[in-house]
């Protein structure tokens, strides 16, 4: 790979092929050229495409490359905190640890990454920070804190009443005008989705998965208001009658799906206004294999154990259903470093590495409602990720990613990895 010095505004990307996400052909020789704005002018091939005399060049021999990847569920924090240990930390460690969260997601190929849920809006910093140029970073969708019921997955239940604050906390509401006034006040501070808590979780303290936490009409209310907004809907749910209770009430994104029946499958096919599922079938490996040293308490423990092979049948079922499904890691939950190990997950519960990838490309960018991500096409951001080999005969090949383009900028290298 050479890169010559940086020397006007456009930049043109070359490489040996490009993967056309949407159709699984590849294009050989491909040039790309983009403009100072970092989104793409022009697609050509090398030789045929005229680009400024002053472009910088990115020229990839012997490399794939194929759109920036799409993580639609992720969390800013490192994954080997766990339990009560958070309580170690002084505030401000947060924001400050997010910056090398987002990085590793980013070295990862991950040029745009929804954040579903973080205090003090600390995802809307982040992303200001990553476009003002202080932060390294992807693309960040923020969601701001997490809407639910008071003592649900959203709240904070791991503090006794004299620790706790006199007013509910962020984000919390248990009417339905209580959580539009929710939809409006994350919107306020910068939230550019909603997160909402439908049922019980895994890694909440007190409650069980299958759960439901909120009722119907509260569900709709969040919808139609953020809809109204302009803003898409992300619904944290586990069991089926959340699960189905949010595809009812106009939710756009299922996160986790874990516990989901065949009603699920029948309602997300059959809703007018596209529903997908955003499944997180890789983590559990991890927190089994590290959650107690972790600090995760063993009830956490417990109910990740009884409840991840189910998630990932279920996968398998919804998928084999035809249910559109985006890339969801729960990137925290295990490091970010490791969520491009969820692709071979996907492969192995039933997806071709096509589909997997278009989770992560066209499909994300669809549930997003953007056509700026997600591909290679004019009009569309600069964001690129470089690998060797075929990702499409060997999903594996996208945890090796040897360079990552965002907005025309080479912002990371095999070599320059931490």
């Amino acid at each position: 790979m050479t890169v010559a010095p940086p020397a006007g505004a456009a930049t043109l990307v070359t490489a040996d092929r490009m993967l056309d996400v949407r159709t699984g052909r590849y294009v050989a020789n491909p040039a790309i050229l983009i403009g100072d704005d970092g989104m793409i002018v022009a697609i050509g091939t090398a030789g045929a495409l005229t680009a400024p005399a002053n472009a910088t060049q990115i020229n990839m021999p012997g490399k794939t490359i194929l759109p920036g990847l799409i993580d639609m569920h992720t969390h800013l924090g490192p994954a080997d905190i766990g339990g009560y240990r958070f309580l170690e930390y002084t505030d401000s460690f947060w924001p400050i640890v997010a910056t090398g969260t987002a990085r590793d997601m980013l070295d990862g190929g991950f040029t745009t990454m929804r954040v579903v849920g973080s205090a003090d809006w600390m995802d809307v910093g982040l992303k200001q920070a990553v476009e003002a140029g202080y932060v390294v970073g992807p693309r960040i969708v923020p969601a701001g804190h997490a809407l639910g019921a008071t003592g649900g997955h959203c709240d904070d239940t791991y503090l006794p009443p004299s620790l706790q604050k006199s007013v509910k906390e962020e984000g919390i509401g248990d009417s339905p005008d209580e959580l539009k006034y929710q939809v409006r006040r994350q919107r306020k501070f910068g939230a550019e989705v909603i997160k909402v808590c439908a049922t019980g979780g895994v890694f909440s303290r007190g409650d069980t998965p299958g759960q439901q936490q909120l009722t119907e009409d509260e569900l709709r209310a969040i919808a139609d208001e953020a809809h109204m907004q302009g803003m898409r809907v992300a619904a944290h749910a586990h069991g089926a009658s959340g699960i189905n209770a949010a595809i009812r009430a106009g939710i756009d994104t299922i996160e986790h799906a874990s516990l989901l029946d065949d009603e699920s499958i029948r309602l997300a096919k059959a809703r007018k206004r596209p529903v997908w599922f955003a499944m997180d079938i890789k983590n559990t490996d991890y927190t089994q294999a590290e959650g107690a040293k972790n600090g995760t308490l063993p009830e956490n423990i417990r109910k990740d154990r009884e409840i991840g092979q189910l998630q990932r049948d279920n996968f398998r079922k919804a998928h084999l259903a035809g249910v559109p499904m985006v890339f969801a890691s729960d990137a925290g939950v295990m490091p970010h470093a490791m969520v491009p190990q969820q692709f071979r997950t996907m492969v192995e519960y039933g997806m071709t590495p096509l589909q997997a990838i278009q989770s992560a490309t066209v499909n994300a960018a669809a549930a997003l409602g953007r056509n700026d991500v997600g591909q290679i096409a004019q009009g569309a951001y600069g964001d690129l990720v470089a690998v060797t080999g075929d990702p499409t005969a060997d999903i594996s090949v996208l945890e090796r990613v040897e360079a990552v383009i965002k907005g025309g900028k080479l912002v990371s290298a095999a070599g320059d990895r931490r």
